[in-house]
Order: structure tokens, then sequence, then C-alpha cells
């Protein structure tokens, strides 16, 4: 019996059934067999040493393809429980998946593994990877791998082998004399890994990730194709400590997180005017289109059950009722009616649409709303800014028709392009167009029309932009009620973001029984469309600190100028130049504490603050000042009128200062 396999280049040729990978390669050169780590049928990354029984499209992959990524890592994580087992004898392995950026394996050992343990750890692994053993692998019946693993005193394996289900095959991969129970694929050997490998960290976690089970240690890593990738990424991880938030948030008092309030922000006053900085941007850039509502926080559990809320999003809602109604539930006189924080605005903001009759002639009609939101997030998921249970919204939605939904996501896709410019975000943008899900509502009809829209729209974004934004398309990744676009910037040191969202909504409409009066005097159903450019605007909030370092332009920083006067005989000086400063409506403060001027200038410095004005005797004899920027050791004195022109000038908003230019125009 033959098969047919299809190369990348078109050609076809005939094989006997069973025949494997390296054979192919072999046959076509030794040195193509030598570079292949592993292959891709109909693109699925398969062993090399895999028969192949059915005709397929295959591909021949060495460690260069993006694809062998995964397998390196995943093979790294085998070499660093062999290593951890040679050397620590008597430590149990568990499991090491790969994760985004890397890969980790969990131990089990009476003395958990440290960061000084690394070295040791790291050498024996190179050691391994030098002796290039090759991966082999082996079907084995359950009860044969339990008694293997359970003569090693491998407990853990024994129950992973217990969980596996019945109609899956149980495979056994090799390195040498060390064996591990995987799922695969591996590379041809070990020697494949190469040495593009760093143990990074440790972590407790509890096996299958029960509170109620043994705590294990876990040690993490990673791994690439090439050392400058890992230099590369290692110099990443270590400048996002430099920009971590949490730690800019602590040195230029913007905020903090406390046990009594977890997952909530308690933001103090710089934070709140860089917060309140980005909402008034905002709020000026949907002035002229939207019209800003605000919903209840807090609404009867029964709109949400119409919304499918209840029943889809049930375990990430907070519910509420009276403190007293908690006290004497048997209280009959008490409002025993269960609410919920909203997580979210829509239903509100399809209540206000439905609030009086609509006709097309008001379609499209835009609501926007910077709303607070409340979803549950486990708490080892909280992280600063970036993963909060209470967060405010720049949500909006469209209610528009048929017709209007290709020019809307275009309105929409324009204000979100020039929203990320101005806050710095003008490079390496990703839209991706996300498609039905397996699970959804609506009818196929409809799916296809928002789809074919959408798509048109993604051309037609790719095309205006010169192909300068790329597009992708996320197939089965759409929301269960309709396609989405997802809009994912790149920061100053290449982390990617997802942030912006464009939503095509079938489910809302209907539930609620929302229409408008057609052409025709007939009812009809409006499109609605979930718009949303900064996301959470605490989150954004918190990609802003490390995207600028802390060092944000004029316009955003929380504290724009600090004036300090070199000798005490300047600080009435210092006083007048700082209320001319703020007349201006600049952030500005004067800094009289009885301190030298460098010390004050380190502190200021450390806080970020963007300029410092230093005045002394003769600036005060001169009204002048001396200019001192962040991150610049160099000093110019200018005439307070000059500075203040400069600073006011470089202090507009991007959006206010282009209405300036063309005014004076």
């Amino acid at each position: 019996m033959t098969i047919s396999l299809t190369f990348p280049d078109g050609a076809k040729r005939e094989f006997p059934s069973g025949i494997t990978g390296v054979e192919i390669a072999k046959g076509i050169s030794p040195s193509l067999l030598k570079r292949t780590v592993a292959m891709a049928l109909d693109g699925t990354v398969v062993d090399l040493a895999d028969p192949i029984t059915a005709d397929a499209k295959i591909e021949l992959l060495n460690r260069e393809d993006p694809r062998s990524l995964e397998l390196i890592r995943h093979d790294t994580a085998h070499v660093l429980a062999e290593a951890v087992q040679e050397l620590f004898p008597g430590t149990q392995v568990t499991i090491g998946p790969v994760i985004e950026n890397g890969f980790y394996y969990d131990f089990a050992r009476n003395e958990p593994f440290t960061p000084e343990d690394f070295p040791a750890i790291e050498k024996k692994m190179r050691e391994i990877i030098a002796r290039d053993k090759p991966f082999t692998k082996e079907i084995w019946g359950r009860d044969k791998a339990k008694d293997f693993f359970a003569g090693k005193g491998e407990t853990y394996k024994v129950e992973l082998v217990d969980a596996i289900p019945a109609d899956q095959t149980l495979k056994m991969y090799a390195q040498g004399d060390w064996i591990d129970l995987c799922r695969g694929p591996h590379m041809t050997s070990v020697g494949k890994v190469g040495n593009a490998f760093k143990l990074m960290k440790t972590a407790g976690a509890y096996w299958r990730g029960d509170s109620n089970n043994a705590m294990l240690t876990r040690i993490y890593g990673t791994a690439f194709a090439k050392q400058e990738e890992l230099d590369a990424y290692l110099k990443q991880i270590e400048e996002a400590e430099k920009r971590d938030h949490r730690k800019l948030g602590r040195e230029m008092d913007l905020f903090h997180f406390q046990e009594e309030g977890p997952g909530v922000v308690f933001w103090h006053s710089k934070g709140w005017r860089l917060f309140q900085e980005i909402i008034a941007y905002m709020r000026r850039r949907l002035a002229a289109d939207y019209e800003e509502v605000n919903a209840p926080q807090i609404l009867d559990k029964s709109l949400w059950e119409t919304s499918g809320h209840w029943g889809w999003y049930q375990d990430n809602m907070f519910a509420v009722k009276s403190a007293a109604a908690f006290e004497n539930p048997a209280d009959a006189e008490r409002d025993h009616r269960v609410f919920a924080l909203k997580p979210m605005n829509c239903p509100g903001h399809v209540q206000i649409f439905k609030h009086g009759l609509k006709s097309y002639r008001d379609l499209p009609i835009r609501l926007a709303e910077f709303g607070n939101v409340h979803r549950y997030e486990p708490s080892g998921a909280l992280h600063g800014l970036m993963r909060v249970r209470g967060f405010t919204q720049d949500d909006a939605h469209i209610f528009c028709t048929e017709e209007q939904l290709a020019a809307e996501c275009l309105k929409i896709n324009d204000l979100i392009l020039s929203v990320y410019e101005d806050f710095g975000f003008d490079q390496d943008l990703v839209i991706k167009l996300s498609t039905r899900p397996e699970k959804r509502v609506g009818s196929d009809a409809l799916w296809d029309h928002a789809e074919d829209v959408m798509t048109k729209v993604l051309e037609t974004i790719a095309r205006q932009s010169g192909n300068r934004i790329k597009t992708e398309i996320n197939p089965g990744e759409g929301a269960f009620y309709g396609p989405k676009f997802e809009y994912v910037l790149r920061d100053a040191i290449g982390r990617d973001w997802q942030c912006g969202t464009t939503q095509v909504d079938f489910n809302l409409p209907e539930r609620f029984g929302a229409f408008y009066i057609g052409a025709d005097g007939e009812k009809k159903q409006p499109v609605m469309v979930h718009r949303a450019i900064c996301g959470s605007l605490e989150r954004f909030t918190g990609i802003l600190i490390e995207h600028h370092a802390g060092h944000f332009p004029l316009w955003l920083a929380p504290e724009q100028i600090v004036v300090c006067p070199i000798t005490s005989e300047a600080d009435a000086y210092a006083e007048d130049v700082t209320m001319v400063l703020m007349a201006a409506g600049l952030r500005a403060r004067a800094d009289l504490r009885n301190e030298k001027i460098s010390y004050k200038v380190r502190e200021h410095s450390l806080a970020k603050v963007p300029v410092i004005l230093a005045v002394g005797k003769r600036e005060a004899e001169e009204r002048t000042v001396t200019v001192r920027r962040l991150g610049s050791q160099a000093q110019t004195v200018m005439s307070l009128d000059d500075a203040l022109k400069a600073l006011g000038e470089e202090a507009l908003a991007p959006d206010l200062a282009r209405k300036k230019a063309v005014k004076t125009a």
C-alpha cells in the first residue's frame, strides 16, 4: 500500500505506507536528515520517527523553524528533570510543560530548590546535552508503566498514569537511560537542544494546583534556538524589572495595594492626576461623536440573567445584598433581592438605548462610559495594575444598522490608531480578526455577514496603512456573540499588549428586545458594536508607566515641574515662579525645604519629574530660571517668559496641540 505526500513546493511523491520522516529526510539527503528535528503532517508537529500511514502535506522542520521553539523548550524541560535526578537522587519528577517564554518542571523533594542550586544544575544539563542521546518513543501498557514508576518510588508519575483517559495512548520517551511519561513530540536527539537556555527562578506549587495536596518546588527556565535570542530576552527581562510599574509606582508615589482591598487600587494624589489626565484626554477625543452616559454599579440579578452573564460569567461576578438581609434572613420586611456588581457596562447601555422610541434616522447612536466594573480574579492571578478586580473600562457601544457596520468599524479603527499614536505607541501594531467559535449564538447567516464585513474592513485597514499595520486571523477565537477585532500594542522593550477591541454583538439586542423603527415603519433589531480603546484604564496606565519607564511626556506627567531655590534667599522668587506656572495651567510646585540643591535634584529625578527649575539670587534679579531635564546633566538658562511659553506649548496634550495648530494656520 502506498501513500501520497505533498511537499511545501507543491511536489507530490508516493511512498510505502508506514515510512517515517527519518527515512524520507535521509532519502533526500543525509545533510537534510542531520538538520531536521521534527516534521509537520497537515500542520501538526510530530516526531520525525513516527510512521506515516495516510496521505498528508509534509514539512521537515529544522531548529530555526518557529514551530521548533516549543520543541526546544519541551526537550530542555526533560533535560532539566534528568539533571536534577542525577544530582539529587530521591527527587521525584512530576510535570514539566512549555509555557509562554519558556518552561517549568515541578519536583518533589524534602528540601526545596533555590536559585543557588542553578549553576550546578545548568552544568549537569550541558553535560547531558553534550552526550546527544536520541529521543526514542515507546507505547507502554498502563500496568507496565505503573510498575516501572512505582519501582523507582515515583508516586506522582503513578498518579499521572491513572489520570490519563483510557482511550489515550500512553507514551514513554527515553533519552539514553532516563525515561519520562510524555505526550510528545520531541526532537530527534538531546543535542538538538543546544546551549541557549537558562534557569530563571523557583516557586512553590501545589501538586495538581490543589492547596490540599503537597507543596512542590517549581523551577522555571527558558530556552531559544540561538544564543543571541536568549541574550535579547534576558536583556528584555532586565529592562522590564527596571520598568516594573509596581516599583515605579512606589518611587513616584502613584498608588499602592493592601490586603484589606485585594485587587483594587489605592490611588495617591499624583497617580490620580495621571489617571484623570488619561480620562480627560479620552473624554475630549470622544466628545464630537459619542454621548457619555453612566449606568448603575449594582443591578438586580434578573437583568444579568436576561443578558446571559449570570449563566456564562457567574463565576467572575460579585453578588451582593444588604448586610441586614444577611443578618436577618427571616425578616420578611427586608429587601432580600440579590444584586450583582456589574462586570461590564453593555447591559446598562442597552437599557439606555431602549428608553424612548428610536428611528433609523437616529442611528448610529454611540454611547460611551468610563464605567467602574468588578470581576473576580483568583488572588494568585492579581498583578499590580495589570490584573485587578475593580477597574475602569473606557467602554462604548454603537447601535447601528447593518449597512452602517463597516463604516462604524473603520471609524472606530481610525480613532483607536490615533489614540495609540498620541500615547506613544506608533510601531508594530497588530490587528487580529477573531472569527466564530464552536459555541456561539446567532445564525450562520448573521455570522457570515458580520465576518464578511469585518474581513473587508481589515483589508481596508491594511491597504490604507500601506501594510504598515500587520493583520491576522484568529480562527474560532471570537466572542460567543460575534466576531471581534483585537488591537495588540508593542511597547518600548518589545512586549505585546492586547488592549483595544471592536466586537459585533448579535446577542444582547435580541435578549433585551431592543429595536428601532426602520424606513418601512417596521421594528428592526440594531447591530450592537462593543468598543474599547484602552480597555481597563488601570491596566493601560500600568502599560504606559512601563512603556515610558515613568518618564512621561510633559502633557501626561502627574507632576510636570518642580521649582527648587538654590538658597533660602530665592524662596520668594521660587514661589512667584510656581504661581506663574500654575496660572498657565502647568502642574508645578515649589520645593522650599532646607536641603542642598543636589539632594533635591536626585530626589525629584528618582520621582521622574520631567523638569526641574533651579532659581537663585541671580535668577531672581534677572527673572530667569535654570532648566534641567530628567535624564540630562545639561542646564539651560532662560527668561521666565520664554520658559513659560516653551513649557506651556510642550505640555499641551497632542489633541489640543493639533487644535491649536489648526487655529493658528
